[in-house]
């Protein structure tokens, strides 16, 4: 078993930043790769980045590339998300996640689910 809980969310206005924070904690979690993923409302959930605990593999998603970077703290059991020039378009609820193996991009490969953040943008 896996627990995640993500922390980190709030109101901000377009071009600001925040830094999401994703706990992880559990007998195995470091022997699974990390994602984060958001959903807007009425939208499907969607791949943000993913990162390996060693830090070897990291992916992002064209739409937040160069402005979002995934990282982690191994002594913390933490990974971030570090989100700047944030833009309306960000706002969704924002979820970690963990997968058995890295390089996932599909919400179906990722076994373990945090309960979400929110990250409101405004114009």
């Amino acid at each position: 078993q896996v627990q995640l809980v993500e922390s980190g969310g709030g109101l901000v206005q377009a071009g600001d930043s925040l830094r999401l924070s994703c706990s992880a904690s559990g007998r195995t979690f470091r022997s699974y790769a990390m994602g984060w993923f958001r959903q807007a409302p009425g939208k499907e959930r969607e791949f943000v980045a993913t990162i390996t605990w060693n830090g070897g593999f990291l992916s992002y998603a064209d739409s937040v590339k160069g402005r979002f970077t995934i990282s982690t703290d191994n002594a913390k059991n933490t990974m971030f998300l570090q989100m700047n020039s944030l833009k309306p378009e960000d706002t969704a609820v924002y979820y970690c996640a963990a997968a058995p193996h890295s390089g996932a991009t599909l919400s179906r490969y990722y076994m373990y689910w945090g309960q979400g953040t929110q990250v409101t943008v405004s114009s």
